[in-house]
């Protein structure tokens, strides 16, 4: 069984920093991809990186390019999304997801990825 789970979500003043953690469990495989999504309440989800666990290739979405970086410790299985440079507009319900088989090539989209984490909000103030 699968299992993704996101922590670390949090308040912060805008220009500040915060780490979300995301751990996925039972992908009996390390070709995966892992992908952090966000969204606000009546939104769509939106898509904000990804992380190819066998080779390490990430990509980042436009708004987030340059601020997020993601990093992970292979012996945890743990992928961590670093956040910079916070904005009110980057306050969101955070979500982690993993998919197996899949390449991290672009901007991930909500449908390429069957597991999913609970979320975490993060919220940052002005």
């Amino acid at each position: 069984q699968v299992q993704v789970e996101e922590t670390g979500g949090g308040l912060v003043q805008s220009g500040g920093s915060l780490n979300l953690s995301c751990t996925a469990s039972g992908l009996m495989t390390d070709d995966y991809t892992m992908g952090w999504f966000r969204q606000v309440s009546g939104k769509e989800r939106e898509g904000v990186s990804c992380f190819r666990w066998r080779t390490g290739k990430s990509v980042y979405s436009a708004t987030t390019q340059g601020r997020f970086v993601m990093s992970r410790d292979a012996a945890k299985k743990t992928l961590y999304l670093h956040m910079n440079s916070l904005k009110p507009e980057d306050t969101a319900m955070y979500y982690c997801a993993a998919q197996r088989w899949l390449l991290c090539v672009r901007t991930p989209t909500e449908d390429e990825y069957n597991y999913w984490g609970q979320g975490t909000q993060v919220t940052v103030s002005s």
